[in-house]
């Protein structure tokens, strides 16, 4: 692994003086609403800061937030041109039989034809146990074919601490678990791959289906500014479960409650976890969104480098009113190996606030580089000598 550091004077000039000032305010403490929830997360993703955490990495039951995940491959697949928003699924008689009303439901029968649309509608709006289970089967062939698609997806997303049983979260003996960690990393790939599809499915108070008036549990959107989704989740054995987020002026929050033992207590500790992150805390831009970071080193290409950027727009999280040090750093591995393909990602910005843990963000390669010929490595060897 090469690590390739910068300091914050040379990436970012124009804030080289206000970057260098130490503070000693304080650090903001989370709200009293937290209390008594076991697994809390709040992370700020223009800067990858973890704001508060309480066991982010310790496993626990999703209940329904592994429907989100559904919706994640769903989505993958309906912008690969594989599956289309208006295709219509067949209800298989032993699904209907066994989950017909089962849970949340969209009271699915074999006379019902859904499409994809009300499937997700379905699946995200009003956690529907039925239509998860009717899109696995009907677009994988089997819910275990199904899952296989899931685990894949996390292990592409880096979830390491995740197992996906079940499309729906229901019951299945603990084999499907995530972790606070990993259900953030989901959310942010939900969010920037899938823009489009994450507004038109994420944060619907409202639907029908037929006759059937769904409605969301979301604790925070219609209440919190900003907030438009994600997902709730609940069964006896995992407690009372959410991912949420909100967006104010750019800066995208995401926050994951589990276990709480009380809807309560989990919807409150939602409402003031997220007023919390964007009133005690305050971003302290560094990058535009597609701005180049750095120039990283290329090995066998056509070009010897190659500028890396960020697919959002990129601050530091300071408590508000600070003005601590800040220091940046780029890790990739390096020199980079051509051929490289405009929007792989090769590498990380770190972001270190003096007196807290460093954030990290994902950096991507901002145009293509083909492999060299014999000129090319010629000439790029050459240079190199005198580099």
């Amino acid at each position: 692994m090469k690590s390739f550091r910068k300091s914050a004077r040379f990436l970012v000039p124009s804030l080289a003086l206000a970057l260098s000032v130490p503070a000693n305010a304080a650090i903001p403490t989370p709200p009293a609403e937290l209390a008594g929830i076991p697994v809390s997360l709040l992370v700020d993703l223009g800067s990858g800061q973890v704001l508060v955490q309480n066991h982010p990495d310790t496993p626990f039951l999703p209940a329904s937030v592994t429907k989100v995940m559904t919706a994640f491959v769903a989505f993958e697949e309906i912008d690969a041109g594989r599956l289309p928003m208006d295709r219509r699924f067949s209800v298989r008689p032993e699904t209907a039989k066994e989950w017909f009303a089962k849970g949340t439901s969209m009271y699915l029968t074999e006379k019902d034809h859904p499409t994809t649309t009300d499937l997700l509608h379905g699946i995200m709006t009003a956690s529907s146990n039925d239509g998860a289970i009717v899109l696995a089967q009907g677009y994988a062939g089997s819910v275990p074919a199904w899952t296989a698609k899931m685990n894949d997806a996390a292990r592409r997303l880096g979830m390491t601490r995740s197992h996906y049983n079940t499309p729906n979260g229901w019951m299945d003996e603990g084999n499907t678990y995530v972790t606070a960690s990993d259900l953030v990393r989901l959310a942010d790939a939900m969010i920037t791959r899938h823009p489009a599809l994450y507004r038109e499915f994420s944060g619907v108070k409202h639907y029908f289906w037929r006759d059937v008036a769904m409605r969301s549990h979301d604790p925070t959107v219609g209440v919190v500014p900003g907030a438009d989704g994600i997902k709730t989740g609940y069964t006896r054995e995992a407690g009372y479960n959410f991912l949420g987020t909100a967006e104010r002026d750019g800066r995208r929050l995401v926050m994951v409650l589990a276990a709480s033992p009380l809807p309560k207590q989990r919807d409150a500790a939602a409402r003031a976890l997220l007023e919390w992150g964007f009133d005690a805390w305050t971003p302290r831009h560094l990058f535009d969104q597609g701005q180049p970071v750095v120039e990283a080193q290329v090995q066998g290409g056509t070009d010897r480098s190659v500028p890396l950027v960020a697919n959002r727009e990129v601050h530091a999280t300071l408590p508000k009113g600070d003005n601590r040090k800040i220091t940046l750093a780029v890790h990739y591995k390096g020199p980079l190996q051509a051929p490289i393909r405009k929007g792989d990602e090769v590498g990380q910005l770190e972001i270190k606030v003096d007196g807290l843990a460093p954030g990290h963000v994902p950096l991507y390669a901002a145009r293509d580089v083909a492999v060299g010929g014999p000129l090319d490595r010629l000439w790029n060897g050459f240079i190199n000598l005198f580099a």
